[in-house]
């Protein structure tokens, strides 16, 4: 009768040795949520990064395309009310652009869902016209990005 009682205490005691306790599962549950409300913070961050490093290559390819649509009619960019329009639709507008192309299957617009906007005569860049996003505001302000 001894060895039975004897077996029964050690499985219980087995038993209760080998779970986790509700202590131990609440500490590993919060440095789980530590570890990922931190991920989640860096990944923000490089998210918006990554918005402002697109705006600035799309600024370039518009840039490409628009020195394209300029050697294939004489030197002159697009109207200010041809806009970039002119890169995808062929102007209706004064003047008509002699040899034109389709230079973008499709408008350009920016990681926050506004187009592009295009100025001429340039007023911040050394160029001929003005290629920029709003930024996240939609506002013109400080906080624009450009070709300047």
């Amino acid at each position: 009768m001894k060895n039975v009682s004897l077996n029964s205490s050690s499985q219980r005691s087995k038993r209760s040795a080998s779970g986790f306790t509700l202590v131990e599962l609440v500490i590993v549950i919060t440095i789980i949520a530590v570890l990922s409300g931190s991920g989640i913070y860096l990944i923000v961050g490089f998210i918006d990064d990554a918005k402002y490093t697109r705006v600035e290559s799309d600024i370039k390819a518009l840039d490409l395309a628009l020195k394209s649509y300029e050697r294939n009619n004489y030197f002159k960019p697009p109207t200010e009310d041809q806009g970039l329009t002119a890169l995808t639709e062929r102007p209706t507008g004064e003047p008509q652009p002699e040899r034109w192309r389709a230079y973008l299957e499709e408008p350009m617009m920016d990681p926050w869902g506004q187009p592009y906007e295009y100025r001429v005569p340039a007023q911040k860049s050394s160029k001929k016209y003005d290629i920029f996003s709003l930024g996240e505001d939609g506002v013109e302000s400080e906080d624009d990005i450009g070709n300047w």
